[in-house]
């Protein structure tokens, strides 16, 4: 028997930071964001040696353990053994002996929502294997105790509930953890246009989110003004994007992406830095109308609006920043299990 799964990355279009409490149980948060055709990937091989074999294959990191109703969450492979620790305690009620491997489409850092997106394609794979019944809601809520709570690990919400849910979705986030996903109804023509006028690129280099966020976190928490009201800047940037798109005004996405970058940088020190500036205000002399890093900021990957015919010229002009194009596509689907039964 084989048990297979993979949940999309995503791109945060709008409204990045709002689903990170203490702002979210403040003052409630939005946002807008769309999958993408980058994957996490999680295959379980059930076996009866007594073992439990996790392998990390991106990484090439492998640890062979005892199986146990508990496994020490830590090291590289930490977020393997907290769903494993969260599937025994909440449903299984013993040990499993199996080999797991995992890998994802996207380095870690990338901004693309990985680490979350890895932990609902293993938590999926868990379900699938164990028949346990979880909606979607339930399974993103899981996935976000399982990392937020369980490991302790700093970061906001929407992330596992891009994964699990999968295409355009604009989220809404409230106090005590609630969170309501309105999938959007885009045309397809207008999703296409958009796709082919949001460039996305490869920075090279990835950043240690988890800091960023606790700088926010400690800004909001703090009664920072300027922090707060450029979070608020941001709440309304989700709407009027996700109004732009709905109605087909493509083009003024790259103005709202311009207005919510100025604000996100305002949130938090290590956002930007004189090279990302650098990299930004060349897109903006070459075609580009707009852009935003994908995630907390301070590298992995940017995308910039640009439209009618710029995208090359845009392309060309960062070759010397030493960034990348990546091609994608959108996707419609979320999470995805399945098994096989040799």
């Amino acid at each position: 028997m084989i048990i297979r799964s993979k949940a999309p990355l995503r791109l945060g279009l709008a409204g990045g930071g709002t689903d990170v409490s203490p702002y979210a149980d403040l003052h409630g948060g939005s946002i807008l964001n769309a999958t993408i055709n980058m994957y996490a990937h999680t295959t379980i091989i059930p076996t009866t040696d007594g073992k439990i074999r996790l392998e990390a294959q991106d990484m090439e990191v492998v640890e062979t353990l005892d199986s146990a109703l508990f496994l020490e969450p830590t090291g590289k492979l930490a977020l393997l053994k907290g769903v494993y620790n969260r599937i025994i305690k909440d449903y299984v009620k013993e040990p499993l002996s199996f080999q797991i491997y995992t890998r994802v489409d996207a380095p870690p850092g990338s901004g693309l929502g990985s680490s979350s997106t890895l932990v609902v394609s293993i938590l999926g794979a868990f379900a699938e294997w164990c028949n346990i019944p979880l909606g979607e809601y339930d399974l993103a809520h899981l996935a976000y105790e399982i990392e937020r709570i369980d490991l302790g690990l700093a970061g906001g919400r929407q992330d596992q509930y891009a994964a699990t849910f999968g295409g355009f979705n604009f989220m809404e986030f409230y106090k005590d953890d609630k969170v309501i996903v309105n999938p959007l109804r885009i045309k397809q023509r207008y999703a296409a246009e958009l796709e082919h006028n949001l460039v996305l690129f490869y920075m090279g280099t990835s950043r240690e989110s988890a800091k960023i966020i606790e700088k926010q976190t400690q800004n909001i928490s703090n009664s920072n003004e300027a922090a707060i009201e450029a979070t608020h800047r941001l709440k309304v940037q989700s709407v009027r994007m996700k109004e732009s798109i709905l109605m087909g005004k493509i083009d003024e996405i790259g103005e709202v992406m311009h207005i919510g970058w100025e604000s996100k940088k305002q949130m938090a020190t290590g956002i930007s830095n004189p090279e990302i500036d650098k990299i930004y205000d060349t897109a903006l002399q070459n075609g580009a109308t707009g852009g935003k890093i994908s995630g907390a900021g301070g590298g992995g990957y940017f995308f910039f609006y640009c439209p009618r015919v710029s995208r090359t010229k845009l392309i060309k002009s960062l070759e010397p920043f030493g960034v990348e194009a990546q091609q994608y596509h959108f996707t419609r689907e979320g999470l995805y299990t399945y098994t096989i039964n040799e």
